[in-house]
Order: structure tokens, then C-alpha cells, then sequence
């Protein structure tokens, strides 16, 4: 059987075949001006309406050229707002392309428009995107501003790198294990000054433990002789050989983290300022270090409000907070806008009216796994936070307590940050006596529903004398 090759006919025919929005279609049209993209590795499909171009469907290449000649027939369709699935990393090329041409670019959860029988290939994704788009029912993923973005780009990285740290520590530490060289019993951190110092030594040839233990820094509580007896292992060569290569990379790690660290803070100078320090200066507070207080001082002239004066809230935190959303919370009408972005409030499932799933979504935000770690931070703290978060452990469990610490965390973080708000911390006293009258008044509301009447006990011991 030969084999017919594809000629000019079949691919007109498969051009005919391609589905055309009707002009007459009784829905509204929102945005009329509206394309769909399709994202793929190697290809691209738009969708523009029916009536802007005699191929409304075109596909285009991924390579720079090709998604600007993307943008520019967009532009001669007319078509001013673009929305696109977020796939991979594969819309960010497009997505800065067509808003740095002025298009409008809706980046679109895949879970508003999947799950549509009949309508996966690339044409037909295309054009429902489009059509879906026209008629305003896609809502578009928050993105800070560009200059926010960029600052975004090193902060994650700067993650990624600290996270490449941490796995050479773990192949250092197996390494002492493998060889029976208990260091990490005798010191808190191996990748510490003491330790870093004594696996130096190792792989320059030193075998001998009581030259080894005294390497270690004066503040370390076990004794040189403890240090001597966990040092003495059996040193062999192809374990040698992957500590001194952890130890390496360990150390080109910790060189590039500085070097991210430089960047991040030359794009912090450079994002605008909302308050000037020398008109409003930053509240005083006592910092570990004084790069954490020059942070904070920085931090509060991005923000307007000092961030850090919540409990459990560092600068870390409030470093996340810039990069992922930024200053300017307009997109969010309200706290629960926020926290459902976040990921943690309920999500309630409701049908004939029983709450059938109260959940919280799974999410991936870096904003909310910096608060949840927060939350765990005030396990001991004698706060009204740390009480809060006591009580909804012991009430709700580890998890759930967690999540409803970040949950308020984050809505006490939009009040300070939309509003300008200085924050006031309340004390652990006042809270617990807030807390003893809400259970008062739910006693005596209980006592009153069944008929009874809740009196103090000094009280009924006077009535009764």
C-alpha cells in the first residue's frame, strides 16, 4: 500500500475544518478584542475572532522572532487583551513580549477551563480559550509589576541555591557516617565554624583526634575529650572522596549565595520607596545583627509600615512578602481575597445545603509556606499570638493550628500593608482575659438556652448567706 503524501488540497481541507466563532452568537461579548494562545515547547496556536483575519487560527514557533511576529499580527487583528494557560515556564517569553507591546495578558489557571469534553488538541484549546475570554468568564493569576518580578527572579533562586547547600551538608554528613566519624553528636552543626574547620583538616591529612578536637570553637559545650572519641573513624578513600567534593561544592554554593545576595539587594535599592525615613523614622527594636536592622530599615521604606513588629514575622518573611506580591494589595478587595489566594482559609464544598468538604485548597505559594513556618515560630513565644496559636493546636491539631496561625498572620499583614496601619502588639494577659470572657459569655449563653441562669460563685455564696 503507498503511502499519500499531505498536498496543498488536504491542508486546506484541514484549514476549513477549523471551528469559527459565529458573528451572531447570542452570548455578550465582554472583551471583543480578545485572543486565546495555546502554549506548547516548540509551538504556539492563537485564536482571534472569526472576523479579524481570514485565518483567525495561526501557529507560530517559540523562538524570539517568531513571537514577535506573533504580537504583530495581533496587533493587526485589532486584539488588545491575550489570554493564555499558564504551562511550565513556557508563557513567560510570551507573556513579557506582549506586555512590554502593550497587550493586556490574562494568565489563566488550567482549572478554569479544562475538563471540557471533546476539546483537546491544539486548535480547538485555542479557540475555546479565546471564545471563553471574549465572553469574561476567565479570571487572570496575580503577577506583581515587572520591577517586583525581577526582584521575585533572584529571591527564588537565592532559594534554590541555599537549597543545593543544604543537600552538599547532607552528603558531607553521610560521608562522617559512612567513615563512623560521629561529628555531628558532639557539635550542633557540622557545617559550622567548628565543623567546617575540623573536616578541612581531615581532608588535608589529619588523622590524629586530639588535634582534630581542638579546632573547635570555645563556645562549643562538649568536651575536647568527647570531640577526640567521636573523630575517630575509619577514614576511607571513596569516602574521603565524596566529603571532600561535598565540601567543595558546599563552599561554591555558599559563594554564589553571596553573590545572589549582592544582586537581590542592588534590585531592593532600586524599587520605589513609600515613606522616607528621615520624615518617619523606623520604630527602634533590638536586632540579633546589624545587617538584619539595615534590612528592616529598607524593608520599612518599600512597605511604609514595619513588617517585622509582628510577632514570628522576620526579615525573611517580609522578604517573601515583597517578592511574591509587593506593596500594593490592590488586586485583593479584601482579606478574604488574600488569604484565599493564599491557600488558607476553608474551601467549602456545599450542596443541597451540608457542608460536604471544608478543606483548605492545595496551593503552591511560596508566601504561604513562609507563613506557616512563622506560625511555628511562636510555639513558645509569650504573646497573644503565641496563645492563639497554642489554643488552635490543642484545638484544631498541629496542622490545622498551623494553618489557622497563617491564616491570621497574613491577615494582620494585609491590614498593615493596604491600610498603613502601625501594628500594635496585644499582650499575653489582656488576650487570655479576652479569652475568659468570650467562654463567659458562650456559658451563659449555653445555661440560658436550656433554661438556666449562670451566677458567680461569690455571688450565690452571698445570697445564700
Amino acid at each position: 500500500m503507498k503511502t499519500k503524501l499531505m498536498g496543498p488540497k488536504k491542508q486546506s481541507k484541514k484549514a476549513r475544518k477549523i471551528q469559527k466563532v459565529r458573528i451572531d452568537d447570542p452570548w455578550p461579548l465582554i472583551n471583543p478584542n480578545a485572543a486565546g494562545v495555546d502554549l506548547g515547547s516548540r509551538e504556539h496556536w492563537v485564536a482571534v475572532p472569526a472576523d479579524r483575519s481570514p485565518q483567525p487560527v495561526r501557529r507560530f514557533g517559540t523562538f524570539t522572532s517568531d513571537l514577535e511576529a506573533l504580537a504583530d499580527w495581533l496587533q493587526e487583528c485589532r486584539i488588545t487583551s491575550v489570554a493564555m494557560e499558564a504551562t511550565g515556564v513556557y508563557w513567560i517569553p510570551l507573556f513579557q513580549i506582549l506586555e512590554r507591546r502593550g497587550f493586556t495578558v490574562l494568565l489563566v489557571n488550567a482549572r478554569q477551563i479544562k475538563n471540557v469534553s471533546g476539546r483537546k488538541s491544539d486548535v480547538a484549546d485555542c479557540q475555546w480559550i479565546q471564545r471563553l475570554h471574549a465572553y469574561g468568564l476567565l479570571g487572570g493569576s496575580f503577577r506583581p509589576a515587572d520591577p517586583y518580578c525581577v526582584f521575585r527572579s533572584y529571591l527564588r533562586y537565592r532559594d534554590e541555591l541555599i537549597a543545593g547547600r543544604t543537600t552538599q551538608v547532607q552528603h558531607m554528613q553521610k560521608a562522617l557516617l559512612q567513615m563512623n566519624v560521629q561529628l555531628h553528636q558532639v557539635i550542633a552543626q557540622i557545617h559550622g565554624v567548628s565543623g567546617l574547620a575540623i573536616i578541612e583538616a581531615i581532608l588535608q591529612g589529619e588523622r590524629n583526634p586530639l588535634k582534630l578536637a581542638v579546632l573547635v570553637d570555645r563556645r562549643v559545650r562538649s568536651s575536647t575529650v568527647q570531640i577526640a572519641k567521636a573523630l575517630v573513624g575509619d577514614y576511607r578513600v571513596e569516602h574521603l572522596f565524596e566529603l571532600k567534593t561535598a565540601f567543595d561544592l558546599y563552599h561554591t554554593f555558599q559563594g554564589k549565595i553571596l553573590r545572589c545576595e549582592e544582586a537581590l539587594a542592588q534590585e531592593l535599592e532600586q524599587l520605589p520607596d513609600k515613606v522616607n525615613i528621615q520624615t518617619k523614622p523606623v520604630p527602634s527594636k533590638a536586632p540579633k545583627k546589624q545587617a538584619d536592622e539595615v534590612l528592616r530599615e529598607a524593608l520599612c521604606r518599600k512597605f511604609g509600615v514595619d513588617l517585622t513588629a509582628i510577632e514570628g514575622i522576620g526579615t525573611g518573611v517580609a522578604l517573601t512578602v515583597l517578592g511574591e506580591v509587593g506593596p500594593d494589595l490592590r488586586c485583593f478587595p479584601s482579606e478574604k481575597h488574600f488569604t484565599s489566594w493564599l491557600g488558607l482559609c476553608p474551601d467549602n464544598r456545599i450542596s443541597g445545603g451540608k457542608v460536604l468538604r471544608s478543606r483548605t485548597r492545595r496551593v503552591i505559594n511560596r508566601l504561604s509556606d513562609a507563613l506557616r513556618l512563622a506560625a511555628t515560630a511562636l510555639e513558645r513565644s509569650q504573646t497573644a499570638l503565641g496563645a492563639y496559636y497554642r489554643r488552635m493546636k490543642a484545638k484544631l491539631g498541629a496542622a490545622e493550628g498551623v494553618t489557622a496561625t497563617a491564616h491570621k498572620l497574613a491577615r494582620l499583614l494585609y491590614r498593615l500593608i493596604k491600610h498603613g496601619e502601625a501594628y500594635v502588639r496585644q499582650g499575653l494577659e489582656d488576650y487570655e482575659k479576652k479569652h475568659q470572657l468570650r467562654k463567659l459569655k458562650g456559658l451563659k449563653k449555653a445555661a440560658a438556652s436550656i433554661g438556666y441562669e449562670l451566677v458567680e460563685r461569690q455571688a450565690f455564696a452571698s445570697a445564700v448567706s
